[in-house]
């Protein structure tokens, strides 16, 4: 565990893993660099040190495991990185959302709630079509935000993509109950 010491403790995910600052990343890359890391620090690997030394590789590869996860999934990335910049999303205060968006939010939560009711399994495949194309247009929004430092606009596309997301997963959920 020599190669872990304070210093590296204290950077943040990207550096952990020696990738750069950027909302575009190769997951299989992050992936390839996450079970080399882990190899080094996991528990069992240090269980013939002392306790203090195995509570240390615990917390390495729980450190090593929770910048994994957030950086493999693109909106906690997102929201990682917009803290990095000293932008917060501010979810809990700024619930503005822009009045066109929220109106299409509930017409499509309409719409699932009536497909599902209906168990009409071709509408909902298409509107969890169409959220998945959407969210993908987002995502490159979101990423050409971020990485061009524009932090207001991004935050408001994790915002977004919050809702869009949430929705994808309640469509998913009723394909998943109506197909078993």
């Amino acid at each position: 565990m020599t190669s872990f010491d304070l210093n590296t403790a204290r950077q943040d995910y990207f550096s952990l893993f020696g990738l750069p600052r950027s909302q575009r990343l190769d997951v299989a890359h992050l992936e390839a660099l996450y079970r080399d890391i882990q190899a080094k620090v996991h528990p069992d690997k240090h269980a013939h040190l002392s306790d203090s030394e195995k509570r240390l590789a615990m917390q390495w590869a729980t450190h090593v495991n929770e910048a994994y996860q957030t950086l493999r999934d693109p909106l906690r990335r997102a929201r990682y990185l917009l803290e990095l910049a000293g932008h917060d999303v501010a979810l809990e205060k700024n619930t503005a959302m822009p009045p066109q968006f929220l109106i299409e939010q509930m017409e499509l939560r309409e719409a699932v709630a009536e497909a599902k009711e209906a168990q009409d399994l071709d509408r909902l495949d298409e509107l969890h079509r169409r959220i998945r194309k959407e969210i993908a247009g987002e995502y490159a929004r979101l990423e050409a935000a971020l990485d061009g430092g524009r932090y207001d606009e991004a935050a408001g596309l994790v915002r977004e993509l919050m809702f869009r997301e949430k929705l994808f997963q309640e469509i998913d959920d009723a394909l998943a109950a109506l197909e078993a």
